[in-house]
Order: C-alpha cells, then sequence, then structure tokens
C-alpha cells in the first residue's frame, strides 16, 4: 500500500484500467454466435467514479465480468492494469466485484459476511473481524456488527455486501447496479451515502445503473454504450461540483446532461426494440 502509484513515460500516473479494442463473442465461428461486446475502449483513471449506461441486452455485464476477471476477452483486444496487460484469469481477485444482489450468508453474522474475502486470501479471522467491526460505523452498521441478514433492512443489506467489497481492498471496485432493487426512498439515501462513503476512501469505481439520475448524481463521468454488439457510444464530463445532495437533481445544469445522455440512450434502446422486431420476424418466416 505504500508503493509509488505506476506512471508512464512522460511521469503521467497510468490508469488503474485501460480496455483496448475489447470483444467478447459467444459461439464463435458456430451459426448462432452472438457478438456481445464489440471493440471497447476505455480508461479509468485513478480515484474516479465512472458510472455505466445503456439499453438492456448492450453488454454492461459482460462487460463489467471481463474487467473482472470472470470472462476473458476475445484475442483482438485486451484489457490493462496499470499500463500491463492482464492474460486470462489474471485479473480475478484483482478487482472487488458486487453483483446486483447482496449475496449474504444467512448463516453468517453482518460482521462475519463483511470478512469473507479477507477469510478467502488467508487473513486471520481475529484480525479480519477487527478491521470489520473498525468499518461498521463508516457503513451505517454501528450496533449491528452481530445481526444476521434476516434481522436487516434492504438498504442495510446492501450496505454489508459494500463494506465486504471495500474491505477486499482493491483499487477498483465493480458495481454492477447495487441499488437495483431497492424502493426509489431508500435508493435515493443510499446514492448520498455511497458518495460519502467513496469521498471517504477515494476507491476507483466502475457502476452500472439502467438509472440516469443515479448515473448522473453518482459519476465523474457517465459512459453510454450502444445496442448490442455493445460499444462505447459517447462519454459525458459530468462537471458538478461535488459534495452533492438531492437538491443538484433540479438544477439547470443536471437537466440539460440529463436531455443529451437520454436522447443517447433512447435512440440505442430504439435500435435494440428493432434488431428484437427483426430477429423475431426472421424466426417467425
Amino acid at each position: 500500500m505504500g508503493t509509488s502509484p505506476a506512471t508512464s513515460d512522460d511521469g503521467q500516473e497510468l490508469p488503474v484500467i485501460e480496455l483496448v479494442n475489447v470483444w467478447k463473442r459467444f459461439g464463435a465461428g458456430s451459426p448462432s454466435e452472438v457478438v456481445a461486446v464489440s471493440g471497447v475502449d476505455l480508461k479509468i483513471r485513478p480515484g474516479e467514479f465512472i458510472t455505466l449506461i445503456g439499453p438492456s441486452g448492450c453488454g454492461k455485464s459482460t462487460l463489467f465480468n471481463m474487467i473482472g476477471g470472470l470472462e476473458p476477452c476475445d484475442d483482438d483486444g485486451s484489457i490493462l492494469m496499470r499500463g500491463r496487460v492482464q492474460q486470462d484469469g489474471e485479473l480475478l481477485g484483482k478487482v472487488a466485484f458486487m453483483p446486483q444482489k447482496d449475496l449474504l450468508f444467512p448463516w453468517r453474522t453482518v460482521v462475519d459476511n463483511a470478512i469473507l474475502a479477507l477469510e478467502v486470501e488467508g487473513v486471520p479471522v481475529r484480525q479480519a473481524r477487527e478491521r470489520a467491526r473498525a468499518m461498521l460505523p463508516d457503513f451505517g452498521l454501528a450496533g449491528f456488527g452481530d445481526h444476521y441478514p434476516h434481522q436487516l433492512s434492504g438498504g442495510m443489506r446492501q450496505r454489508v455486501a459494500l463494506m465486504r467489497t471495500f474491505l477486499f481492498e482493491r483499487e477498483l471496485i465493480l458495481l454492477d447496479e447495487p441499488f437495483g432493487a431497492l424502493d426509489a426512498l431508500t435508493r435515493a439515501m443510499m446514492q448520498r451515502w455511497l458518495l460519502d462513503v467513496w469521498a471517504e476512501h477515494r476507491r476507483t469505481v466502475l457502476f452500472i445503473t439502467h438509472d440516469i439520475d443515479e448515473a448522473i448524481f453518482l459519476g465523474d463521468r457517465v459512459v453510454v454504450m450502444s445496442a448490442r454488439p455493445g460499444t462505447i457510444k459517447c462519454s459525458e464530463t459530468i462537471d458538478l461540483p461535488r459534495p452533492r445532495d438531492a437538491s443538484i437533481v433540479t438544477s439547470p445544469e443536471f437537466m440539460a446532461i440529463k436531455r443529451r445522455l437520454l436522447g443517447a440512450v433512447e435512440e440505442e434502446s430504439l435500435k435494440s426494440f428493432e434488431a428484437a422486431r427483426a430477429d423475431a420476424r426472421r424466426v417467425g418466416a
């Protein structure tokens, strides 16, 4: 943790993750081949909060799986971490990943759910529990360390899952729609809380969402993916002041960004819908 950040030849700090011409094909070479991701180029700088949006089925989760090391990318492209090309399987364990569901074990307490990744890494249980208990207040869980998942609200369960992800102490955190199943009020509270935690710990975050307001509110940059085969359609820097509160979503600046992004996403969603209709006609022919 005390080493200097990796830099390029010109002294610039290298991206945490860089995607260069990344492709993903399923069933490659067969009549049923599906191109899920097509020629994606993306750089994520240290400490950035990047939000990723796009129409359903555009390859967002596939892209996440490749960055997290759960899926290899095709040979056409490469994924670099701090300037070094990652071979198949190398990314696994280098990135902290939180899927849509909290995946808490019902028989483990809050603290013991939070330390799961540390246990897998070989950290002694006593030491791991001490680290988790010290972090409980940051995640709004003070006094709940010995509770079980069934004793928690949906928002609290998500905070446990996020604490587990932060405790893993990886430079890049991937969050795949972590608030998608929450009600609107809880979701808004979780968004503000996440920004507070991010500001405190300053990890690099890549966050998938279908919610354009959420993407703008959270992100330093919003990346829009196209309809399948998914590629990067556009990227918008969110030049809104931090810290942010709920009032910012009604500001003229916020609304102007939303109109631009909504237009981009709607255009790709229409393409996706028309492609699905064409597929249905071919099947029925």
